[in-house]
């Protein structure tokens, strides 16, 4: 099916050496003989993620961006131990094979992990699904069930408690973020102190069941079966995995959440197709969520406020990069038109919250 993901040429200035690449994986991985491709996966504002073929064997290869100085968002070698320690016990995401912080190589850290096939949903439905509206729905129930299995994982029990401290977790991401959005603020991009200060003064308390957070868990970081498109066969995309506030993990999953009647620029920057006839609406998942769990969302405009701000951060600091110069990515100069309209959002949150 040709909605399976694939790669495409690297693109100018993102290159790996070759040679380099080859020698690395022979010495750390068994078996590998034969000639080597590598392609680019061309989506995602983050990390690089590279397509390695050696003698028909596929990997994928991960390494920070070009330019980038947020270590806690590209940290490799943290992202591999996730994995390692993550696989066991939850399959679903990808195996780590090999990881180097040795620098000498390709100019960063990076590591290779199995490749998981199958379809990654990006802005619009590919024609070839052309999903009934009861497809949808189950594909956004088992996306909200999925979630839940992840948050439903013992930490603790399975020695997974060195990814975070959830003592203080919701009020160092409020901190967190909030100076990250400052020091990466431009002076084209609104300055969301009101939000930042709606966001301090109503933070909840902590937790008292504490999970584990992907952090970024969406459909364009979820595979799905060629053959049954609707079940979800991978989860992709764990450098930013914490233990804290499940409510944190949805409302950062939601602020992605594109209904078709929500604002007109929202709908422009929609980066998937959560608008497709038949999907779920953010109150719905929520609903869903509170009924898989049997955690209260009642007080979730905090948390979707959060996420709005917090993709907007996102967003700021890949921006930053590029009014900087730091790299000549084109696809980053539209991206501040992507704060402003996350920033309205989360006013408008705030506005008709009754927190």
């Amino acid at each position: 099916m040709s909605t399976i993901d694939s790669a495409v040429t690297i693109r100018a200035g993102e290159e790996i050496d070759p040679v380099a690449i080859k020698k690395f994986l022979q010495e750390n991985i068994e078996d590998l003989s034969g000639d080597l491709v590598i392609t680019q996966f061309p989506s995602g504002y983050s990390n690089l993620t590279y397509l390695i073929d050696i003698g028909g064997r596929q990997m994928v290869l991960r390494r920070p961006p070009i330019g980038a100085k947020v270590k806690a968002g590209h940290d490799m070698g943290r992202e591999y131990k996730v994995l390692k320690a993550l696989h066991p016990v939850f399959p679903y995401c990808p195996k780590p094979l090999a990881f180097t912080e040795e620098t000498s190589i390709i100019g960063c850290p990076f590591f290779v992990m199995e490749k998981l096939s199958g379809i990654i949903l990006r802005k619009d439905l590919p024609p070839e699904l052309n999903f009934s509206k009861e497809q949808s729905r189950n594909l956004c129930l088992n996306l909200t069930n999925l979630q839940a299995d992840i948050h439903a994982i013992d930490v603790k029990g399975n020695g997974l408690d060195f990814i975070g401290k959830p003592t203080g977790y919701v009020q160092r991401q409020v901190e967190g973020w909030s100076q990250r959005y400052r020091k990466a603020k431009t002076d084209d991009a609104p300055d969301c102190e009101t939000l930042m200060a709606w966001l301090k003064e109503k933070m909840p308390m902590d937790t008292d069941h504490p999970t584990i957070v992907h952090n970024d868990y969406k459909f364009d970081n979820v595979v799905l079966d060629p053959d049954q498109p609707e079940k979800i066969i991978g989860v992709l995309d764990w450098e930013m995995t914490t233990y804290g506030d499940p409510l944190m993990d949805l409302g950062n999953s939601l602020a992605y959440w594109v209904e078709e009647n929500d604002a007109a620029e929202m709908l422009m920057i929609r980066t998937m197709p959560t608008n497709m006839p038949g999907a779920l609406t953010r109150q719905e998942i929520l609903n869903h969520y509170e009924k898989r769990t049997g955690r209260s969302t009642k007080q979730f405009g905090f948390y979707y406020a959060f996420g709005l701000f917090r993709l907007a951060v996102i967003a700021q600091q890949i921006y930053y990069r590029y009014f900087h110069k730091i790299t000549d990515n084109k696809r980053f100069a539209s991206l501040i038109y992507v704060v402003v309209a996350l920033e309205k959002a989360a006013l408008k949150v705030i506005k008709s919250s009754n927190l």
